[in-house]
């Protein structure tokens, strides 16, 4: 009789630490794989401290220590020099592939590459990192920033950026502002679209809504100066511009939060596994990968960014689908389908 093997996961963030500690508590050994120097995914370096406590992270990993998970961080699997997702299938009987949504979605305006214009986890991971001792990364200080996005990730770098002491901080919404009640359509428990004042917004600062970027201005150096935009509405999904609504507003640092496209290409460098047309992991309404034997998807790299919530749904789901495919029957609860409520953004 074969011995059996571990099991394992590749990055940790809301639905990956959702799935170990189910598989746990099933009675299966699991092994978590990180690609960063702490265990959290997006938990531990891309939400702010001032929005989540990190402290929150830390006391859940003394619990799933505790109850027998194992860590290994600094593993980028399919990296060089790092084992392959091939390695951890020889190694493994069941894979779960949590490695979340990370491709940042590009602005598409004129100049978009120029000095001065990041994504917004290329500024808000180092200034997490900040807030634990190390230096600051990318600086706000004294500059005019301009955040491309009217979400969460946008209000996580609305509130960073006043916290490191801009000089003014505008946050463009392509969307018209919503109402303030929710609307008929959206009845409960539906997630209404309402207009949202995070404590970020409390704090100063300025929202653009009905605006969309079309170029990046730049200084002879090439340095960011200004962004030019204009004012109008999406009608059936297409931006539909305002006659004589352009205008430019000073930017100094461009911060893009226009979500993800999916899961990047490390753990796959070769391309092997199918990809939906969103270019997310294609699964099935189980979580297992079509024709690949023991592996999983769960959370945003199957499903597209989403929310905290769904992703430990879909970790505790995908949980019991692993633990029936290893034992033939599993007592774990399956809180969702893969295509429960599916992203449409």
């Amino acid at each position: 009789m074969a011995q059996r093997k571990d099991r394992g996961r590749h990055r940790f963030g809301p639905a990956g630490l959702a799935a170990a500690q189910q598989l746990s508590r099933a009675g299966h050994t699991v092994i978590v794989y990180e690609r960063d120097d702490a265990v959290g995914g997006l938990l531990r370096y891309g939400i702010p401290e001032f929005k989540m406590e990190k402290s929150v992270i830390d006391r859940r990993l003394v619990q799933l220590r505790g109850e027998g998970i194992r860590f290994r961080t600094g593993v980028a699997i399919g990296a060089e020099g790092h084992l392959s997702l091939e390695d951890l299938r020889s190694r493994f009987d069941a894979v779960v592939l949590a490695t979340g949504s990370t491709v940042p979605r590009d602005i598409g305006a004129e100049n978009a590459k120029s000095e001065g214009v990041y994504p917004a986890m290329e500024y808000l991971v180092p200034a997490n990192r900040e807030s634990l001792g190390a230096e600051r990364g990318i600086d706000a200080e004294g500059k005019h920033v301009v955040i491309v996005g009217g979400g969460d990730t946008g209000a996580d770098c609305y509130g960073t950026a006043i916290r490191q002491g801009a000089a003014s901080v505008t946050q463009l919404d392509i969307r018209l502002q919503p109402t303030d009640e929710r609307p008929g359509h959206q009845p409960w428990p539906t997630y209404p679209l309402i207009h949202r004042v995070g404590d970020s917004h409390e704090e100063g600062g300025e929202r653009v809504f009905g605006v969309n970027t079309l170029e990046v201005l730049t200084n002879d150096d090439g340095s960011t100066r200004a962004l030019k935009i204009v004012e109008g509405e999406r009608i059936d999904g297409r931006f539909d511009a305002y006659a004589g609504t352009e205008r430019e507003i000073p930017a100094d640092l461009v911060l893009i939060a226009l979500g993800f496209t999916g899961p990047d290409s490390v753990v796959d460098p070769a391309g092997l596994l199918p990809r939906t047309k969103r270019g997310n992991f294609e699964r099935e309404d189980d979580y297992a990968v079509p024709g690949e034997e023991g592996l999983f998807v769960a959370g945003d790299a199957g499903r597209g960014q989403s929310l905290i919530v769904w992703a430990i749904a879909e970790g505790r789901a995908a949980a019991a689908t692993v633990d029936a495919y290893l034992t033939g029957a599993s007592i774990l609860p399956v809180p969702v389908k893969a295509s429960d409520n599916p992203i449409t953004v």
